[in-house]
């Protein structure tokens, strides 16, 4: 698995959708409550990173301590969707890795 942008906590529950406009390769992807990168998609250019409003992406090696497990819930979110080529062909997903799923509801500030 190659190093990549993760989304984090911050993202639960707001999901902006300012990184999926910036995203040349339409790797980011949208659960019920976060959104996602595709791993294998995503071609680390950065351009979602500055514009999240949030700042909830990370490039993989920044990723703060205690949201360690959201590169995991990135990876593992793909594991049944496999490498659909494109998010916004495939459109939202009506699931969430099951780290984001079981958080409390986020309020937004």
């Amino acid at each position: 698995m190659e190093v990549t942008y993760v989304i984090a906590l911050p993202c639960v529950d707001v999901k902006d959708r300012a990184c999926i406009d910036e995203c040349p390769v339409d790797c980011i992807y949208e659960g019920e409550r976060s959104l996602y990168i595709h791993p294998d998609e995503c071609v680390d250019c950065g351009a979602c990173e500055p514009v999240c409003p949030v700042e909830a992406i990370y490039y993989e090696d920044d990723l703060p301590e205690e949201w360690q497990d959201y590169y995991k819930a990135n990876v593992e979110f793909f594991r049944e969707l496999g490498s659909p080529g494109g998010a916004a062909r495939l459109g939202p997903v009506e699931a969430d890795h099951p780290l984001v799923a079981a958080l409390p509801p986020q309020a937004s500030e």
